[in-house]
């Protein structure tokens, strides 16, 4: 069995964050382009979401997007809140083994972090699907698909909106985080795009541990601002996270000039940030995290039933304050029926369609 910490962390997050209002995309949202054909529903599942840290807005958002999936397909789903810890990630792996799981999702954290468990898993014949568990979206080592929109299209959105929205010069500082690989795709992209343009400079790429961004980046941006003064003019981050600290510490180095845009992935937090307007961040590039969590047990549908991965990869946008007043205050992901599309592929009926 899961520890009884473990659970209580799980639930407290469910309780606390997990069903905290859920914002999405636009209701004039493009007609489904994920899948349409699959296997029917199979029976008796049991299987594990593991979070490298429930903190992490995409996280929760996608683990809550597979727990009503779930629901509907009648499967047992555990959750376990990794808290940032590796060791804390690996013993719930283990324990996972130990139930003899029929699959795992590996949540936000790179798949080789579990390197020396991942023999044992495939010797147990347990599917393995990643949530941003890879640096693309797609089949990758030791899992049958990794779900994720494409990290160099989110960083393209997020640089090409800075160019765009700018004035004049610009100066560029990124904020990532090595440990994973989507992030060092998203980061690496950024520095491309804005390197390429002839007014723009990027300044420094911070390496700061997303779990770790409350208390690093208000050091760091004393220091930058310091450095840099009025050459600095905006913020790329590959996650919403490293802004939920920003705005005090740049109004304390009175750079209210400063704009920060994200490149991942769309959270709650951030995304009433920008409907604010009271915030510097002034976009954020969402994935349908919800979606995402559908996708999830569609493509766990799909290896139980023998089948391949279904290939699909969802799109970002970019959400701005313009976007959110034009919606409505709509769910974002409201305009988007992949409930339904789900359901006719698992053969789920159901009297009223949302």
């Amino acid at each position: 069995m899961i520890p009884s910490h473990f659970r209580r962390l799980a639930w407290q997050c469910l309780a606390g964050v997990v069903l905290a209002p859920m914002l999405s995309w636009p209701a004039s949202a493009a007609p489904w382009n994920g899948p349409v054909a699959g296997p029917v529903a199979q029976s008796g599942k049991r299987i594990t979401f593991i979070s490298y840290d429930l903190r992490n807005g995409g996280i929760t958002a996608a683990y809550r997007g597979l727990f009503t999936a779930v629901q509907e397909l009648g499967w047992q789903l555990d959750l376990v809140d990794g808290r940032g810890d590796e060791q804390t990630v690996r013993a719930a792996f283990r324990t996972a083994l130990a139930q003899k799981r029929d699959g795992v999702v590996i949540g936000g954290f790179d798949v080789e972090m579990l390197a020396a468990e991942l023999p044992q898993a495939r010797q147990a014949g347990m599917v393995l699907l990643g949530w941003h568990a890879a640096a693309m979206p797609g089949p990758a080592k030791s899992l049958f698909t990794n779900v994720s929109s494409a990290p160099e299209e989110v960083a393209r959105l997020a640089a090409e909106f800075v160019i765009g929205s700018a004035a004049g010069p610009v100066g560029v500082v990124i904020f990532t985080d090595s440990r994973f690989p989507i992030a060092n795709v998203k980061a690496g992209r950024l520095a491309q795009i804005i390197g390429k343009c002839g007014q723009c400079t990027v300044l420094a790429v911070e390496n700061i541990q997303i779990e770790q961004a409350r208390s690093n980046v208000p050091a760091a941006v004393a220091r930058l601002n310091r450095t840099y003064g009025k050459a600095w003019t905006h913020n790329l981050a590959v996650n919403d996270a490293y802004f939920d600290a920003m705005n005090v510490a740049l109004v304390a180095q009175r750079r209210g000039d400063i704009r920060n845009v994200a490149a991942g992935d769309g959270s709650a937090v951030a995304i009433s940030r920008i409907s604010s307007g009271m915030s510097q961040q002034a976009a954020t590039v969402a994935e349908p995290s919800g979606l995402q969590g559908w996708q999830l047990a569609d493509e766990f549908n799909r290896a139980f039933a023998g089948q391949k991965p279904s290939g699909y990869v969802s799109d970002p946008i970019m959400v701005t304050q313009a976007l959110l007043a034009a919606n409505h205050g709509s769910d974002i992901e409201a305009g988007i029926p992949y409930r339904q599309a789900y359901r006719q592929i698992w053969q789920i009926r159901r009297a009223n369609e949302e």
